[in-house]
């Protein structure tokens, strides 16, 4: 008998009481599991977000009736699957990554769940992607943004998705507080003063409201006002 891959821990919670969030307080698909468990032996797991991410993002899109998602950094789809099944029929994600060999694995479950539709997988790097969609005319847009990818780019990204999203709209930033460091002042390597000087412009930021979340390893909801 195979042993499972452990899982890498994904909050700042202590163990238990991860485990009974994760185990109790939310709800997945047995694709979700299925595609959680598969991702885990592989490199570079703990980018996955956790299963309580995804209920969040869910219901996110659920509560602001949004048609029209944006996603920088895709890894192995959990995230893409939670937010198109989310999103109506004739809704769409627009989901960037640089990984033929990891998104390869996302399309097969967004196939298996009937949601392929819903995505629409941009390949390159999300900068660029993000300047193509602006070119072709998305400005205000779309609904929901989710940026999860190169810490040291946040700050771009942040800029490129206020354009994107609609006022009224909703960007949600992940690994906001980067398993603590931010909070320690010793560490200044350039991912964590990246995601320290993202967080603290958006507080400051004129054009926007924010709420920064304990969930997973730090959420930054930001909606867009202005």
């Amino acid at each position: 008998m195979t042993t499972p891959a452990p899982q890498p821990k994904r909050t700042l919670l202590p163990d238990a009481v991860e485990r009974y969030v994760f185990d109790q307080c939310a709800r997945e698909t047995p694709l979700q599991r299925q595609l959680r468990a598969e991702t885990a032996g592989l490199p570079g797991s703990q980018m996955q977000i956790g299963p309580d991410q995804g209920a969040l993002l869910a219901m996110l899109v659920r509560l602001m009736g949004a048609r029209r998602a944006l996603e920088i950094g895709v890894y192995t789809g959990y995230s893409a699957l939670a937010v198109a099944a989310a999103l109506p029929e004739d809704g769409k994600l627009v989901a960037c990554d640089v990984s033929v060999e990891w998104t390869s694995i996302a399309r097969r479950y967004w196939e298996q769940a009937g949601l392929a539709s819903r995505i629409e997988l941009r390949l390159g790097p999300a900068l660029a992607t993000l300047d193509v969609l602006l070119r072709e005319g998305a400005a205000d847009s779309f609904d929901l943004a989710f940026i999860d990818a190169d810490k040291r780019e946040y700050d771009a990204y942040y800029e490129s998705c206020l354009r994107l999203v609609r006022p009224g709209g909703l960007i949600a930033i992940d690994n906001v507080l980067w398993g603590g460091a931010v909070a320690d002042a010793g560490e200044t390597d350039p991912e964590t003063a990246a995601i320290r000087a993202l967080n603290t412009k958006v507080r400051d930021d004129p054009r926007v409201e924010c709420c920064l979340l304990t969930v997973g390893d730090g959420v930054m909801l930001v909606r867009r006002v202005r």
